[in-house]
């Protein structure tokens, strides 16, 4: 009981956090000469990275590495805020590791190609619920089920340390070197509290992954006597 009530912490902490410092940063600002997506073309352009476009989006920002497209939330792109500027340089900062061909990204990608099938087969079965399957009373089904969610459990957890790293290189390693180099001085403060709050919710994610892992874990002993 006490891992659920810490996992459900540390799934609503980090998006609370995160929302907070991202509201509290997102003035506009008059004297700011571009809005986000004004900003993102001209470091493209700068950095002379070809065939990546910038596109609103109704779902989450992020980079596709497939598609080679930077996407950005509907109100986000036309507006002149650090929040704004910072999220658009962090998803930037994909790009340039995609154009540079940044080892972690190429293997979070691999690893996201190949397992899709096994979070899938997963979520389906978690949507039924191990109730009903230990319900059938067919050992070998309820072993290959409980098998099943522990892999994706697994992977889930590998994927995000690896995405540590590469959402780390890009905050502190590309964006923020950028908004340094762009934004007054005086804005570099929350330019750094916003990559970081972005950044937090991933470390919070490895944590919440290691304590699923530890739960299904003690399952699948209990499943396996």
């Amino acid at each position: 009981m006490t891992i659920i009530f810490i996992g459900l912490a540390l799934y609503i902490l980090p998006i609370v956090i995160f929302n907070y410092v991202l509201n509290k940063n997102d003035n506009i600002l008059d004297k700011m000469p571009y809005t986000a997506e004004e900003f993102g073309r001209t470091i493209l352009d700068e950095l002379g990275i070809k065939g990546v476009e910038i596109e609103s989006t109704s779902a989450g920002d992020h980079y596709d590495p497939d598609k080679k497209k930077i996407r950005i939330k509907n109100f986000r792109l036309n507006r002149k805020s650090i929040t704004a500027l910072s999220i658009i340089t962090h998803e930037i900062g994909h790009a340039i590791q995609d154009h540079e061909d940044y080892a972690p990204l190429n293997r979070r990608q691999k690893i996201l190609k190949g397992t899709t099938w096994i979070s899938r087969l997963a979520g389906g079965i978690m949507y039924i619920g191990l109730g009903p399957i230990i319900a059938t009373g067919m050992i070998p089904l309820i072993k290959l089920s409980a098998l099943i969610i522990l892999s994706s459990i697994l992977i889930s957890l590998i994927l995000h340390v690896i995405t540590l790293d590469v959402e780390f290189d890009a905050s502190y390693k590309r964006a923020l070197p950028i908004l340094r180099e762009k934004i007054p001085e005086n804005y570099h403060a929350q330019c750094n509290k916003v990559l970081t709050a972005a950044a937090f919710t991933y470390v919070v994610g490895s944590l919440a992954s290691f304590l699923s892992l530890r739960y299904a874990w003690a399952i699948i002993q209990r499943v396996f006597r």
